[in-house]
């Protein structure tokens, strides 16, 4: 059923929209876009008359009208009296509010769009999806830069491939770009908090702004951002995208200030929640916009958005990037363009009746002309495929390999398996204490054991879990040989084929960059088959002089695809 039901509560006009927060850092952006639309008659909303009214002033070639209008007080009697066709929540944050605005349109008649990027806020807006098709209503949560433009983006990039591993989106915002109270709260709200991310129908744990990595952005006609910190943040994306994807991949989603001392501030205090410090870092939000004003002079006015997806098409790796570059302060634009063009296909009739994310509504073609308006540059790069690494290191002989063995070794971007193992671990004090340095796992039987392989630029991170111990490295390929890297320990291994896999043969190995001599080196043949149609694993490794250091054995399953 589209919006083009009869009106439940007597007519009116259909174009006035009310912006709630109209006057904000946000919100005055999206009044400004739906005025110059020329389609809408805009009500400037807030607590501040006065603030409404300079604001309305100051547009004085747009048609804006000020109102006083309090979304925590009388809300749902000044909106029956109003009775506005549309109203738009810009007013935030999101992390902490309930639906009673969302509520109070349903009683009024309105129509209600919302910038959430609370990620609870937006997932579970459908709950209110019965009653707004009762009342003929058009309810859509989180009109902002996730996930209205995010999943425009993402569906773009994943046309055309057979599944999909891993999408990661990065936000890194100007430093002059205006940061007010509940966006600084909204972001506080899970700094060092546990965050769930959805891979291939499962969750996993990280914790907000962790997973913390250097970003440069750049297209070919812009100047690069370089050397931007961005951290893991907690946004509808991580629970709502995964599911519209083949392959259901891990999604991740980063974000961080141009400032590196801001970001660096915020991970700092992520370990205060972690060991149980603080138990909720909102409270600082004041102190913390009090020093970032002391430096409010310091950084540029260029912003920049990112989407990388990989996937498979094939037996190819394909990677592609969408990047956008904000210069001149226009940043701040970014979150409010999917409100004006949702404002658009209501007044048309072509949007669904009900209450529901902003979740693939748009495409990216819808914004392209925002894009130009604004001076946005954008880009889509797709890379060369590559093979995946054990195929680029093994040559046909991969293609030679059991079924279970090659699925294992193909991913893109990210991938998932568990299982379980058995442990022995040396007795030499001298073998204990190595284990411990690289983490390896306790002695034990029947381990649950999951592996997490993440991809990039040709590298393979593995992380595996045996029960609650957690030990990871790095590998990759020299053009002779796989290496894998234990922090400043790095191992070059010859793959030889098996009977039914492969071994791993140590053939050189480095502490740092000074190559180590091979007698010295750790002892022992990883092997890695096929039995009665599963992966299995053998890996014992020993030290001369020293003995056993840990063998570890078992089983593996990738997990594709898994319904929930």
């Amino acid at each position: 059923m589209l919006a083009t039901a009869p009106w439940l509560f007597g007519s009116r006009d259909l174009k006035r929209v009310l912006v709630l927060g109209g006057y904000g850092s946000f919100g005055a952006r999206i009044s400004q876009l739906l005025a110059k639309a020329g389609q809408f008659e805009i009500w400037v909303g807030g607590r501040s008359l006065e603030k409404a009214e300079a604001f309305c002033r100051s547009q004085s070639d747009l048609s804006l009208m000020p109102l006083r209008i309090d979304r925590d007080r009388g809300f749902a009697a000044d909106l029956l009296r109003l009775r506005p066709w549309l109203v738009i929540d810009a007013a935030g944050p999101f992390q902490e509010a309930t639906y009673d605005v969302a509520q109070a349109c349903i009683l009024s008649g309105s129509h209600y769009f919302d910038i959430a990027d609370g990620r609870a806020f937006v997932e579970n807006f459908r709950d209110l999806d019965a009653q707004a098709r009762t009342a003929g209503l058009t309810l859509i949560s989180g009109a902002s830069s996730v996930p209205a433009l995010s999943s425009a983006v993402v569906t773009q990039l994943a046309r055309g491939l057979d599944s999909v591993g891993c999408v990661e989106t990065s936000i890194s915002a100007s430093h002059r770009a205006t940061v007010g109270l509940s966006v600084m709260r909204a972001i506080l709200s899970y700094v060092g908090k546990p965050v769930t991310l959805k891979q291939a129908g499962r969750w996993v744990v990280a914790r907000g702004w962790r997973n913390i990595r250097l970003q440069t952005y750049g297209t070919a006609r812009s100047r690069p951002l370089a050397m931007r910190w961005v951290a893991l943040c907690d946004v509808p994306d991580l629970a709502l995208l995964s599911d519209t994807l083949p392959g259901r991949p891990l999604v991740i989603f980063r974000a961080g200030a141009e400032l590196a001392l801001e970001n660096a501030a915020l991970w700092l205090m992520s370990w205060w929640v972690q060991w149980g410090l603080v138990s909720d870092l909102r409270p600082f939000a004041g102190v913390l916009l009090r020093l970032r004003s002391l430096t409010s002079k310091l950084g540029g006015d260029r912003s920049a958005m990112a989407v990388r997806l990989v996937g498979l098409r094939g037996d190819q790796v394909i990677e592609r990037c969408w990047t956008l570059i904000a210069d001149k302060g226009q940043g701040p634009f970014t979150p409010c363009l999917a409100t004006p063009l949702l404002a658009q296909r209501l007044a048309a009739g072509t949007l669904e009746i009900g209450a529901y994310a902003a979740l693939g509504i748009l495409s990216v073609d819808a914004f392209e002309a925002q894009f130009r308006a604004l001076g946005f540059e954008t880009e889509i790069i797709e890379p060369a495929g590559r093979a995946p690494l054990y195929r680029r290191v093994m040559g046909d002989a991969f293609d030679r390999l059991p079924n279970t063995v090659r699925q294992i070794h193909t991913f893109a971007g990210a991938g998932l398996a568990e299982g379980r193992a058995s442990v022995t671990r040396g007795t030499n004090p001298i073998a204990r204490m190595v284990a411990r340095v690289f983490g390896f796992p306790a002695a034990g039987d029947n381990i649950p054991l999951s592996v997490r392989f993440f991809e990039r630029d040709g590298r393979e991170t593995w992380e595996r879990r045996f029960g609650d111990r957690t030990f990871a490295s790095e590998l990759s390929f020299d053009g002779e040989v796989l290496i894998e890297r234990f922090g400043v320990l790095r191992f070059g291994f010859e793959l030889r084929e098996t009977s039914n896999g492969f071994g791993m043969h140590l053939r050189r190995w480095w502490c740092g960059p000074v190559p180590m001599p091979l007698p010295f080196g750790p002892k022992g043949v990883a092997e890695e088959s096929e039995v009665d149609q599963r992966f299995h694993f053998d890996v014992p490794i020993s030290l001369p002089g020293v003995g056993l250091i840990v063998h570890y054995r078992g089983w593996l399953s990738p997990i594709t695809d898994v319904p929930t």
